[in-house]
C-alpha cells in the first residue's frame, strides 16, 4: 500500500511541513517537562496556532485526536522511548520499540510513526537496537501505507553533565542520514548542525526524501527564526520544534512566525514582525 496518501496529509500543497514535538514526557526526563506539565493545555494552545502536525506519544495522542473538527493538525506518533538523554547516562542504555507500533498508529489515525536511529560512542548495543527497530517496522509500514519517519541522531560525550549531547561533526550526521534512507525512511527528522551553512550536505544525503530538522534545546527567538530561515534556504522540507515552541511565552506567535518562513518564504524581518505582532 502506498504511503503517499498519509504523506499528503503531513505535508502541505507546497511540500512543506511545520511540526511541533510534544513527545518529551515519553523519555522519563523531568527536565523535559517544563512547559508541558499540563499537556492538555499545551496541546490546545498549539492546536490553536494550527501547525501542520503534532508529535505525541500513544498514551497522549487522544488529546489531539479527540478534538472536534476537520482542520486540526495531523498526528505523528512517537514509538520508541529511550533513556539516552539521562544525565548522568544510565548504566543500561536502551531504545524500546512499543508493541505493534504500526497497528497502534493506524488505530490513532496517525500520518506517520517516528523511530530513532541513535549513534553514540561506546554504545554499540544501542545503535544495534535502533537498527533492528527500524528494520522491524519497515515491512509493516509498507504493508499498511504508514510513512516511516526516522530520527538519525549522532551523539557525543557531554563531560559537564556526564551524558551525551549532539555531535557537531556534520560528516557523521550525513552518514547516518544516508543509512536511514537506505533502510527505507520515508521522512528524515534530523539534528541541526553548528555550521548551518553546510546543512545542504544533510539534505543531499537524504537522496530526495524530505528532511525535517529538529530544534533541540531552547534558544533565543532570534536564533529560532534565523535557523529556520537558513535551513529552509538550503532545501529542508520543514522544521520540527519542541521546547522552542511549548516553552515559549507565546507559542501561537512563534508558530505563526516559523510557519511564515516555512510556507510563505518569509524572511527573518517579516517573521520577526509576525512574532512581535507588528503590522507591516
Amino acid at each position: 500500500m502506498s504511503v503517499q496518501p498519509r504523506l499528503n496529509r503531513l505535508f502541505g500543497l507546497d511540500g512543506k511541513c511545520f511540526e511541533v514535538a510534544i513527545d518529551h514526557g515519553m523519555h522519563n526526563e523531568w527536565n523535559f517537562l517544563d512547559g508541558i506539565e499540563n499537556l492538555r493545555q499545551a496541546v490546545n494552545k498549539i492546536v490553536a496556532a494550527n501547525p501542520d502536525a503534532i508529535l505525541l506519544s500513544p498514551g497522549q495522542a487522544h488529546l489531539l485526536q479527540h478534538l472536534p473538527g476537520k482542520q486540526k493538525p495531523c498526528l505523528v506518533l512517537r514509538t520508541d522511548p529511550t533513556n539516552l538523554y539521562g544525565s548522568p547516562t544510565p548504566k543500561h542504555v536502551f531504545c524500546q520499540l512499543i508493541h505493534d507500533p504500526v497497528e497502534q498508529a493506524l488505530a490513532l489515525d496517525a500520518v506517520s510513526i517516528v523511530v530513532n536511529l541513535l549513534w553514540a560512542p561506546d554504545q554499540p548495543d544501542l545503535y544495534h537496537q535502533c537498527l533492528k527497530n527500524v528494520c522491524s517496522v519497515k515491512p509493516a509500514c509498507e504493508r499498511f501505507g504508514m510513512p516511516l519517519m526516522v530520527e538519525p541522531l549522532v551523539m557525543a560525550p557531554d563531560e559537564n553533565h556526564k551524558g551525551y549531547k549532539p555531535d557537531p561533526d556534520i560528516r557523521k550526521s550525513v552518514a547516518l542520514v544516508r543509512q536511514a534512507v537506505e533502510l527505507g525512511a520515508d521522512v528524515i527528522k534530523a539534528e541541526t548542525a553548528e555550521n548551518l551553512e553546510g546543512y545542504f550536505k544533510v539534505i543531499e544525503a537524504a537522496s530526495g526524501k524530505p528532511v525535517l530538522p529538529r530544534g533541540g534545546s531552547r534558544v533565543s527567538d532570534k536564533e529560532v527564526l534565523s535557523r529556520t530561515y537558513s535551513l529552509m534556504q538550503q532545501g529542508a522540507s520543514g522544521i520540527v520544534y519542541g521546547r522552542n515552541i511549548y516553552q515559549h511565552p507565546n507559542p501561537e506567535r512563534i508558530i505563526r512566525a516559523c510557519q511564515a518562513i516555512v510556507h510563505d518564504a518569509a524572511d527573518i524581518a517579516q517573521a520577526s514582525r509576525i512574532l512581535n505582532d507588528v503590522q507591516a
